[in-house]
């Protein structure tokens, strides 16, 4: 009998090793080879990938495969994807406007973010227009969701699947678990299944044929006949791979739960996210409210597109107006703020930027962001002082948006720029004004894309001006006074007017702002 002989495994890419390095040979990773052992197949060849390699070492002429027949491009019938709604309108527009049949949906996030919470009501919402939904919980006991489940007021439609100890013997005369569902309710449509064996899980799929499952989660699910622990690379990328071919089989579509490491990224990230469709985020602030789902990658549908729900009592629920949810008190005007329009896929966002400047108390100055790329930080703060003339290089610089919502996309700039300056100069902003445009590194004014969308937008939640780049034509019906300026200095003119200096703790630094009037 043939030995087992152990590989090594990058955790990241998923190459292979034959023995143990520091840094994998593919990706240029440090500390991500992981020890794996591999058992040869009966017939000589070493199992690899699910795929079993056989000894041709006989002389018999080969027979060359048939070759499948491909189908010219002109004769593919077109034909519209047979999407159902979700039951939350911010999944469907992520999702790229519904579910599609047949389709593997990975979502990620940290933990206690919310998926188990967002996949549950989902689910339940699934049940009430569709006949069979299971949910697979790898983590929860039966009990458990149901007490979950009570909380969020989805308990009176589920049904409790479990595993019992059948009373017939297998082959060796042990008893053998079975599945067995048990409706609660007669219109009970939502099962519930805890299990991590994935051949249980299989075999249920295959008997129940749901429309939707919920795998919750995968590094918790194991494949017996793999020797190493569940969560491990080959664990995931097997389970993963054996629910693939079940949901692309018989059509359902699968949900799949993914824990997120340290670094931020799904456990296994290569190897999920080619095989699946579709890679959601959960992201948020475990002491904000509001939570976003972003999309990184989408067959179906356009990528970096953002759904917004808002976690309360009884579960999570749908943001109807996000861009409030991102705007300061606009009573109370402070300096060092300004207002940007910024765009996840389709949707535009308007959002607050803040500004601190201020002397510093060390030998190099600190620059800090919350939201804001660090950076994009960096390059402002030395277009600000090369081009405008601003001495930034002494003075620490905190930026951050409000509601903590990550705004990395160049059309900031010029809203960063003028709440750096608004700080430095002690003033106020013109708050019935947006900034959109991004900025060059000699301190020009940049054309940035779907600006019509944006001025919309902000011209929908009250604001009177816009201070964009110049180049660019717009309709007459916006109902916004559109500002064009071509450099950084015409904007500063233009946002912070002289006469709405305050008296602070910056008037050290008013001849320097007597210069830039100039």
């Amino acid at each position: 009998m043939a030995k087992s002989r152990t590989i090594y495994i990058c955790s990241t890419c998923g190459s292979q090793s034959p023995q143990w390095f520091g840094k994998c040979p593919s990706c240029g990773v440090y500390g991500t080879l992981e020890e794996q052992m591999v058992t040869p197949s009966s017939s000589g060849g070493v199992a690899r990938n699910g795929r079993q390699s056989h000894n041709h070492s006989d002389n018999r002429p080969q027979v060359p495969p048939k070759p499948r027949i491909s189908m010219p491009f002109n004769e593919i019938r077109e034909e519209e994807q047979a999407r159902f709604p979700s039951g939350y309108g911010e999944l469907d527009r992520v999702l790229g406007g519904g579910i599609v049949p047949g389709s593997l949906v990975l979502i990620g996030g940290d933990p206690g973010i919310g998926k188990s919470t967002l996949l549950l009501q989902t689910a339940n919402q699934l049940s009430q227009r569709l006949p069979r939904i299971l949910y697979v919980s790898a983590e929860e006991s039966a009990q458990q969701i149901k007490l979950r489940a009570s909380r969020l007021g989805v308990a009176e439609a589920s049904s409790v699947t479990e595993a019992k100890e059948s009373e017939n013997n297998n082959e060796n005369g042990k008893k053998k678990p079975v599945i067995i569902s048990q409706k609660m309710e007669d219109k009970a449509n939502l099962f519930i299944l805890p299990e991590t064996d994935l051949e249980e899980i299989l075999k249920e799929l295959e008997s129940l044929q749901p429309q939707v499952a919920v795998i919750d989660s995968i590094q918790t699910i194991y494949f017996a006949a793999l020797t190493s622990a569940p969560g491990s690379v080959a664990q995931v990328r097997e389970c993963t791979s054996a629910l693939m071919q079940v949901a692309k089989r018989d059509n359902i579509t699968l949900f799949i739960v993914g824990h997120v490491t340290k670094e931020g990224a799904i456990a296994g990230p290569r190897v999920l996210e080619h095989l699946v469709d579709t890679v959601l985020y959960f992201e948020g602030d475990r002491y904000a409210s509001h939570r976003l789902l972003r999309s990184v990658k989408n067959r179906f549908g356009a990528t970096h597109e953002i759904g917004i729900f808002e976690m309360v009592e009884a579960g999570l629920v749908e943001v109807a107006n996000p861009s409030e949810l991102f705007l300061g008190n606009r009573d109370e005007f402070a300096p060092g703020t300004a207002t940007v329009v910024a765009c996840e896929g389709t949707r535009p966002l308007v959002v607050e930027l803040q500004a601190l400047v201020s002397p510093t108390s060390y030998a190099s100055p600190r620059r800090s962001t919350t939201g804001v790329d660090y950076s994009r930080l960096q390059q402002i703060l030395a277009v600000l002082e090369k081009r405008v003339g601003i001495p930034l290089s002494k003075l620490d610089a905190y930026v951050a948006s409000a509601g903590g919502l990550g705004v990395e996309e160049p059309a900031a700039d010029l809203g960063i720029a003028m709440a750096i300056v608004a700080s430095f100069r002690d003033r106020i902003v013109d708050p019935r004004t947006v900034l959109i445009g991004e900025v060059g590194l000699g301190g020009q004014v940049r054309l940035v894309s779907q600006m019509e969308l944006r001025l919309k937008e902000a011209a929908k939640l009250g604001f009177k001006r816009a201070i964009v780049p110049k180049g660019q034509s717009f309709a007459d019906d916006i109902g916004l006074e559109i500002i064009p300026v071509g450099k950084v200095i015409d904007a500063i003119i233009s946002a912070i007017p002289p006469q709405q200096k305050l008296g602070g703790e910056m008037s050290d630094f008013s001849e320097e702002d007597e210069e830039i009037d100039e």
